[in-house]
């Protein structure tokens, strides 16, 4: 089965801000600008409405778009293995979604443990795909608010973990090197180590921010 397939006029298309080497600022803002726009997939996906007046899409036709085309199909496919991990995040971690420390601090420490071990494109789609989860829990709370705040953890983490590693690969247009054709029967490897060591990561978590409860 094709996942997903590069799309030529991608290949083509010319935007300055990729056919240079991205300075922190950009890839700090475009890391946001992607959550931003997975979140709002995965709110509409779960049938939740929200305020959003802080929200952008990338522009249509944009390497930016397509970049997050292929983030968002990349967690269709991690989120298809095991369903139930990315759901109800909240619940998992036994966290309060009525204070934003509480709500930052568990994403924090949960995306620092993903990243334990290195950095790979697994992770960071795994990253995205908690952070989207955590955003509909509280959006399904009425706490919408929270959503911004998870959009700015994520990119103060890209900042503080992230950003030299992407450097290193050009940008987060790297990420379509990740696209494969997979058999249905035989899921992505990457994608299954990214989505077995998560279960690990939450029951690490979970005893973290016990003490805090």
């Amino acid at each position: 089965m094709e996942v997903l397939r590069r799309s030529s006029v991608f290949a083509a298309e010319v935007m300055e801000v990729f056919d240079r080497s991205p300075t922190d600022k950009e890839l700090v803002s475009q890391a946001k600008a992607l959550c931003r726009d997975y979140i709002n997939s995965r709110l509409i996906r779960a049938g939740v409405s929200w305020s959003k007046p802080e929200y952008h899409a990338p522009v249509p036709g944009g390497k930016l778009a397509e970049v997050s085309t292929i983030l968002l199909r990349l967690g269709d496919e991690l989120e298809y293995i095991r369903p139930n991990v990315y759901r109800n995040i909240a619940r998992q971690l036994n966290i309060s979604l009525h204070s934003e420390t509480v709500v930052s601090d568990a994403f924090l420490a949960v995306a620092a443990q993903i990243f334990t071990a290195g950095i790979t494109w697994g992770k960071v789609v795994s990253l995205y795909a908690v952070a989207a989860g955590l955003a509909v829990d509280c959006v399904r709370h009425a706490q919408p608010a929270m959503v911004h705040t998870i959009v700015d953890c994520l990119g103060e983490f890209v900042r503080k973990t992230l950003v030299a590693w992407l450097k290193r690969r050009g940008g987060w247009a790297d990420i379509t090197k990740c696209v494969v054709n997979t058999d249905p029967s035989l899921r992505s490897h990457w994608l299954v180590a990214a989505v077995c060591s998560f279960g690990h990561f939450l029951k690490a978590i979970f005893f973290v921010l016990l003490p805090e409860r």
